[in-house]
């Protein structure tokens, strides 16, 4: 590893820290998906086991709920807690109103349905996710959609002046298959100045189950940095 990737890295475990800092005796977790919310997961589980906490724990994906049974943290469904008491989440990127693109794990559609389901939503990043504008550099929006509608909502973003690409699996051939079974669509729309005008045209277009624009949903991110963590309050509405 080298010095570039061992400080982003440990700035992902400090932001982590931080965030399992907000889990008490008796709530029931959302857990996130992807290499950041992995480290959550980890801290959890000594968390829990530190403090005698009793958790239950919502996993995003496959993934998460591996790492919770290897970190011991038991588990329960949306069905049993339809409320749950916190979500801890990572962002590929994370503008100035807190506003996030997810997704690029592929576990968008689970992640957005639990922390819509959250009294709050605890973001975890390193500095290098902080951007001035949703889609600067090139990141494209991810979208889960029906494999049948594939070629439907990818003309249609095309329209919208988006360049999608249908993502493709790596050690297999063919499309990405998310654990919802449905495929993933990467649509670079440039520098985002309307965030949530963007999100509701794409959950219009029908074959779309949910796009990885979080738009007002974050309650607190914490960005690990060189040193330290910083602390940010979004302003949430969780409404459609």
């Amino acid at each position: 590893m080298n010095p570039e990737q061992d400080w982003v890295e440990q700035a992902k475990k400090n932001a982590a820290k931080e965030a399992v800092k907000h889990v008490e005796d008796s709530f029931v977790v959302g857990l996130g998906s992807g290499t950041t919310a992995a480290y959550a997961i980890e801290e959890l589980g000594k968390r829990a086991k530190k403090k005698s906490l009793q958790i239950l724990g919502i996993p995003t994906s496959y993934q998460a709920f591996m790492l919770a049974v290897k970190h011991a943290i038991s588990i329960t469904t949306l069905e049993e807690h339809p409320t749950i008491d916190l979500t801890i989440d990572g962002a590929d990127q994370i503008d100035p109103e807190l506003s996030l693109i997810k997704g690029m794990g592929g576990a968008l559609a689970r992640e957005k349905i639990v922390a819509f389901a959250s009294k709050k939503l605890v973001i975890i990043a390193d500095e290098n996710k902080k951007v001035q504008t949703l889609g600067q550099n090139g990141h494209p929006v991810p979208t889960e959609a029906l494999p049948f509608a594939a070629s439907l909502v990818m003309r249609k973003m095309q329209e919208m002046g988006g360049r999608p690409v249908l993502r493709e699996g790596k050690g297999k051939v063919g499309p990405v298959i998310t654990d919802n079974g449905n495929v993933i669509i990467d649509t670079d729309f440039g520098p985002i100045q309307k965030p949530a005008e963007l999100e509701h045209k794409l959950k219009c277009v029908s074959g779309v189950v949910e796009t990885g624009l979080f738009i007002e949903m974050a309650d607190i991110v914490y960005i690990g940095k060189h040193s330290g963590v910083e602390k940010l309050f979004g302003k949430t509405v969780r409404k459609c």
